[in-house]
């Protein structure tokens, strides 16, 4: 196998973006046979949520054009590298979709390449070995306003340098004593090219080459010669490493790479009330203020796959987040509806009770069986095959949309649904009170009983039926036949948006500079300790656990179904500690974005829509210990900005785009005059993406009212989204009507189905060895063939419309 032949199913694909419309440009010019990327996390610690955004932009481009991914575990640090950690990160990335066949590589399995390179930067003496201290070496580099001094090593004939770095590698020198540096300008203002290190001496037995090797090569000298090694092509980093770009070209330059791989960065994405630097998780779990590192809680995907959340849901996030050039901070609600989107669609409804008291149904003497619908607003009847459409797309006989639930003269409800003295406004059961029984009709509770502190232990109610009148509706479980189990209600485990903050004013921003760890696209510095302050920030009620009952229909489920328990939230069975003699359900999420908006600044107990308080009856504790609220500033969006985001999404707008412009003021005002139509979605993309320091700054001259005529013209395959991206840009310079600029110029696309099938036709007729040879196996020439549609078609053709085509015509060839 050469290359996924399909990315993950219902994998989103990546919106176009200005890498791709470099790749586009390097097919097009026949730049590389096929594009290949690759993802390269650092096996010292669990893969996490910031691997997600990475990852996905690597594998789904690939896949995208008909390219090959590649999985590299970037294990060149002995001290940290593990068997564990790397099977651990090839295993979730697995379960999150990605499928890299047999292109699975260790940096480890070319420690013998790198050692050779360097020698051979030594004999052209573009290396030396350097002899002096750590501190010394920073000093003599200078600072931004002076030029680097030479180190009085730096002389050393390569015979002196290839001796000493021979020497090196048979390990006669102590860790520290020498490194071996490239010899680049001491002068140039980019600090990075102020003689890097290449090498380092560092003692320790790699966990797969043994103590083979006693020197280790650095980053910024592994990265590009594996990239050329493995013949990658586009090698995507975050943009804190645009100035070690010149690093890795300066190596391609003098080592003769060709062809070869290019280096491209984009902004990173943070995230809300998460950390994912992996030495601050190790701190969590050494800590134990988690129970591990698949603690539901942690942002580790082994932790996600554990509270129950699907890679559908993961891949779902991943696509809305969007490709740009700047740094920006993802509201975590935006991942949080992505889960809850994703479940509503899957998880059947069913009735749990997680804080119990015994209500009896006087005028009931015996057992009852009620067929209740899984999903009782969802369901579509009525097909000419009498079956009945599921929310997830499956048909089935209308009894298996229905299960049987028992009604016993004994339930169980929830404590807080009845209240002996209500507040006002309180819609539950009270004394001489009617609520209805989810499915079962109406009661009115004739009294109640309590104990000695005044709590209440049991009600008794009458059945009315369906007649009476009732202000609200609860569930409930039977006392005689439901099952026992343990519930853990999982939140938020920080308290602030950014925990990561070193000043306590600060924690409660989103931080300026997103703090995702650049895995896979470089590394955190791991040489220094990290600090425990984040620590005080912890959510001390991030996880509650009660002890209630479920009902018994979920007997015979798969243990891998996640349910939606009516008004609690979307819940599973704990994978590792559930049992059937002692079932144990995690809340994966609550129904709805609950942060907040209780007192001191916490999530709402039990995920409820409304806290009540004193909803326990007398004598019940109503205060909690409360976590330090947070500022007024960083409290979710203020609703005018919410009702912005509501109205930019029900017009096609991805979520994270519309959450950075409502709670923009320029890009708010900007996209408010955007036409409300199904253009709205692209013209908000590209205010966040494109626009957004020019909107700040005012520079930008054209009216969002402009670019929606423009956007449709995208839609509708009228132009490419380079020649979009090039007319929006001037038009947000000169202020002219994106559309005078299209008709101008003649910049239309104007390509019909027919003349693109004409095109490729001509392509593959042109080249039969060719297609012989993809017919063969050789699916790399995919790119071949698009680069040469493109050209053929003066660019005119859609990447996407093209690789269908291609796609088609080659599979009828085939047949």
């Amino acid at each position: 196998m050469t290359a996924p032949e399909s990315p993950a199913p219902g994998a989103p694909r990546v919106a176009p973006n200005f890498i791709t419309e470099i790749i586009e440009r390097d097919l097009r010019e026949g730049k590389y046979p096929q594009v290949v990327t690759r993802f390269p996390p650092e096996p010292s610690g669990y893969a996490h949520l910031g691997h997600i955004f990475a990852s996905f932009l690597d594998f789904q481009t690939a896949v995208q054009y008909g390219g090959r991914y590649h999985l590299r575990m970037d294990d060149t640090n002995p001290e940290l590298a593990t068997q564990e950690y790397a099977d651990a990160i090839a295993e979730d990335l697995q379960w999150l979709g990605w499928n890299w066949g047999e292109h699975l590589y260790y940096a480890s399995d070319y420690f013998g390449r790198y050692y050779e390179y360097a020698e051979q930067l030594v004999m052209q003496g573009d290396a030396y070995v350097d002899s002096v201290s750590g501190a010394e070496m920073a000093r003599l580099r200078g600072d931004a306003k002076t030029p680097g001094t030479p180190s009085p090593y730096r002389s050393r004939t390569p015979e002196e340098n290839l001796d000493l770095l021979r020497r090196m590698r048979a390990g006669e020198f102590p860790d520290g004593q020498h490194v071996l540096r490239a010899r680049i300008d001491l002068s140039s203002p980019n600090m990075k090219l102020r003689d890097p290190v290449l090498y380092r001496i560092l003692r320790g037995t790699h966990y797969r080459a043994g103590d083979a090797w006693c020197i280790y090569p650095m980053y910024d000298f592994q990265h590009p010669l594996q990239d050329a090694l493995e013949g990658v092509t586009h090698s995507m980093c975050s943009l804190e490493f645009v100035d070690n770009r010149a690093i890795y070209d300066w190596l391609m330059d003098r080592l003769g790479f060709e062809p070869r791989p290019h280096q491209y960065e984009f902004g990173r994405r943070g995230l809300e009330y998460t950390i994912t630097s992996k030495r601050k998780l190790r701190v969590l779990v050494e800590e134990r203020a988690v129970s591990g590192w698949d603690d539901p809680r942690m942002p580790t995907l082994r932790a996600q796959r554990r509270l129950g959340v699907t890679p559908e849901a993961v891949r779902a996030f991943a696509a809305q987040i969007g490709v740009s050039r700047t740094n920006r901070t993802v509201d975590i609600s935006v991942y949080e509806n992505a889960v809850r989107d994703d479940l509503n669609h899957r998880a059947p409804r069913v009735m749990a009770v997680l804080d119990p008291v015994r209500l009896t149904l006087e005028n009931v003497p015996g057992e009852q069986t009620l067929p209740l619908p899984y999903w009782p607003f969802d369901v579509v009847q009525g097909s000419p095959d009498g079956l009945v459409a599921l929310p997830t797309g499956e048909r089935v006989a209308p009894e298996q949309a229905t299960r049987p639930v028992p009604l016993t003269r004994e339930l169980y409800i929830e404590r807080e649904d009845f209240h002996p003295e209500p507040p006002r406004g309180y819609k539950r059961l009270t004394p001489g009170g009617t609520v209805r029984l989810r499915g079962a009709g109406i009661v009115r509770a004739e009294r109640f009983e309590t104990d000695e502190h005044g709590q209440v232990t049991h009600i008794h109610a009458t059945l009315l039926g369906e007649d009476a009148k009732a202000g609200g509706v609860i569930h409930w479980v039977s006392a005689e036949r439901a099952l026992p189990a343990e519930f853990r209600l999982y939140d938020r485990l920080f308290r602030v948006p950014n925990p990561e903050a070193a000043n306590p004013e600060d924690a409660g921003a989103a931080p300026e500079s997103p703090h995702f760890d650049p895995e896979g696209i470089g590394h955190e510095d791991e040489s220094k300790p990290p600090t425990a302050d984040f620590l005080r920030h912890l959510n001390p009620h991030s996880l509650k656990v009660t002890r209630g009952f479920v009902e018994p229909s979920v007997a015979g489920d798969p243990e891998d179904t996640r349910y939606q328990f009516e008004r609690q939230g979307y819940f599973w069975r704990d994978p590792v500690d559930s049992r059937p003699d002692a079932l144990v359900f995690g809340r994966i999420i609550t129904l709805k974005d609950t942060w907040g908006k209780a007192d001191g600044g916490r999530p709402m107990a039990e995920g409820k829509g409304k806290k009540v308080e004193g909803s326990r009856g007398p004598g019940a504790e109503k205060q909690q210990e409360k976590a330090a609220p947070l500022p007024a500033s960083h409290a979710p969006l203020p609703p005018e900005q919410e009702a912005e985001v509501a109205r930019l999404t029900g017009l096609g707008a991805a979520e994270a785009d519309a959450r950075t412009a409502a709670r923009d003021e320029a890009l708010r005002a900007f996209v408010q005059g955007a036409a409300p139509d199904a253009t709205l979605g692209q013209v908000v993309s590209w205010a966040v993406n494109d626009l957004a320091p020019g909107l700040r700054a005012g520079t930008v001259k054209v009216a969002a009212a402009a670019l929606s005529p423009l956007a449709a013209r995208l839609a509708a395959g009228e132009l490419t989204t380079r020649v979009a991206r090039d007319v929006l840009a001037r038009a947000a310079a000169s202020g002219e009507a994106p559309l005078s600029i299209i008709e101008r110029e003649g910049l239309t696309a104007g390509l019909s189905a027919e003349d693109l099938a004409a095109a490729v036709a001509g392509v593959l007729a042109a080249n039969p060895d060719k297609v012989a040879a993809y017919h063969a196996g050789k699916t790399a020439l995919m790119g071949f063939f698009t680069g040469q549609v493109m050209r053929a078609t003066q660019n005119k053709a859609q990447p996407q419309a093209v690789a269908e085509a291609l796609t088609q015509a080659l599979d009828a060839r085939a047949g």
